[in-house]
């Protein structure tokens, strides 16, 4: 099948913050760096604005302003407030430039700005996607605060026009707090365990996920790389075995962009990774979100 129209164009934002990595490991900074430098591997293979895809066994529209690079947003390193709102106001500007944004982050408060970004520049209500070994419930502790890694979930359904029936996380496991079971039981965010997840495979995962995000206006879609186990994805904020594999993280992605209106990749970091191996998947995510995602579903 050959694809000769690109219907949506793409910009790739960096936000360059760990400084809400208050639990794991920092480095997560230097993460937009090394995923743009791994993008030119894909990037290179772009012959007259088409990119030969052996997934689809065609070729597929890839021009020059399918991807576009817009920089890193004014991250004000002592400045958490600072630093997601001007990462959401670069998020918002995409959008209202009637594109698509790329967030790459950076650690997962910028979770809460991808959506918050999203839900500013649309009238519309939003869905949320949540890729992640943790639920990113916490509402406030005294370590962590209230907009911190462990926060970025929580606080966008705190959005006025985010809601929890139509929002879903995947790939989580082992334990949590048990003030986010009380949330759960209240506020009622739908989940995919890394167990359940095993159990019924990709299919029927994105089924259900299509389904929850059905009647929402627009749709932010938020990839941990944690969601992915630690032997396919070293570089993280954390490792948390059992979770998801690289193949199943690009067939997921792959499905859901045409329905996504923003993505946003997390917690990569560079300082733990493998021989740029996470650094390098990310990008894929991001290239596969782009090229897959170009025709609105």
């Amino acid at each position: 099948m050959t694809h000769s129209t690109t219907t949506r164009q793409f910009d790739l934002i960096g936000a360059p913050f760990d400084g809400a990595a208050t639990l794991g490991w920092p480095g997560s900074r230097y993460a937009p760096a090394k995923i743009r430098e791994a993008l030119g591997w894909m990037t290179m293979r772009n012959e007259d604005g088409k990119i030969y895809s052996l997934d689809t066994g065609g070729l597929m529209a890839a021009g020059p302003d399918l991807l576009v690079d817009r920089g890193d947003v004014d991250v004000v390193p002592h400045d958490l407030m600072a630093t997601l709102e001007n990462t959401a106001n670069a998020v918002a500007d995409s959008v209202r430039a009637g594109r698509v944004p790329v967030l790459l982050g950076g650690d997962d408060c910028l979770l809460y700005a991808g959506v918050k970004g999203l839900h500013d520049a649309v009238d519309g209500s939003v869905a949320v996607i949540h890729f992640d070994a943790h639920l990113d419930l916490m509402d406030h502790n005294v370590r962590q605060g209230s907009y911190s890694q462990s926060s970025g979930m929580r606080r966008s359904l705190e959005l006025e026009r985010v809601h929890p029936e139509h929002t879903i996380q995947l790939g989580l496991r082992h334990f949590n707090f048990p003030t986010s079971l009380a949330f759960i039981n209240e506020a009622g965010p739908a989940q995919i365990t890394a167990l359940e997840f095993d159990r019924i495979g990709i299919e029927a995962a994105v089924d259900r996920i299509l389904d929850r995000v059905t009647g929402a206006d627009y749709v932010y879609f938020s990839f941990d790389i944690d969601v992915v186990d630690p032997a396919y994805a070293p570089g993280a904020g954390a490792h948390e075995p059992g979770g998801i594999t690289s193949r199943h993280a690009i067939e997921l992605v792959k499905a859901l962009a045409p329905q996504c209106d923003g993505f946003g990749v997390t917690e990569v970091n560079p300082l733990k990774d493998l021989h740029d191996m996470t650094s390098n998947l990310a990008a894929y995510l991001c290239y596969y979100f782009a090229v897959f995602g170009a025709e609105k579903a």
